[in-house]
C-alpha cells in the first residue's frame, strides 16, 4: 500500500485545513486508518484513528473537537478536518494504516506511512 498524503500549507490561527490521502496498491477498505503528527523536535505522536466501515473513531485529546477524521472506501481515501488550527498543531502529519481489526494509537503497531504533509499554523 503506498500512501499520499496532501494538503498542507502555512495558515494562520484560527484556520481550517482538510488533508487528504489517498491509497494505491491496494484498497485499504478493511484497514485501519489514522493520521500522526511530528512535530520539530518531538516525537511522532497519534492524532486520529477511523475504523474500517467508519463506525468508531478516536481522537487525541489535542485533536478531539476540533479535528474530524473521516474516510471514503470507494475512493480509497482518508481525510482530516482540522479546525480553530492552533500554532501549536504545526506538525508534519502523516496517515498511516493498520491491516488489523485491532485498534491502535501506537506509531509501530501501523504499517505503512505517507511522506507527511506540513502543516503550519502561525498565531
Amino acid at each position: 500500500v503506498q500512501l499520499q498524503a496532501s494538503g498542507g500549507g502555512l495558515m494562520q490561527a484560527g484556520d481550517s485545513l482538510r488533508l487528504s490521502c489517498v491509497a494505491s496498491g491496494r484498497t485499504i477498505s478493511r484497514y485501519i486508518m489514522a493520521w500522526f503528527r511530528q512535530a520539530p523536535g518531538k516525537e511522532r505522536e497519534f492524532v486520529a484513528w477511523i475504523r474500517w466501515n467508519s463506525d468508531m473513531t478516536y481522537y487525541s485529546e489535542s485533536a478531539k473537537g476540533r479535528f474530524t477524521i473521516s474516510r471514503d472506501n470507494s475512493k480509497n481515501s482518508v481525510h482530516l478536518q482540522m479546525n480553530s488550527l492552533k500554532p501549536e498543531d504545526t506538525a508534519v502529519y502523516y496517515c498511516a494504516a493498520r491491516d488489523s481489526a485491532f485498534i491502535s494509537r501506537a506509531v509501530n503497531e501501523y504499517d505503512y506511512w505517507g511522506q507527511g504533509t506540513l502543516v503550519t499554523v502561525s498565531s
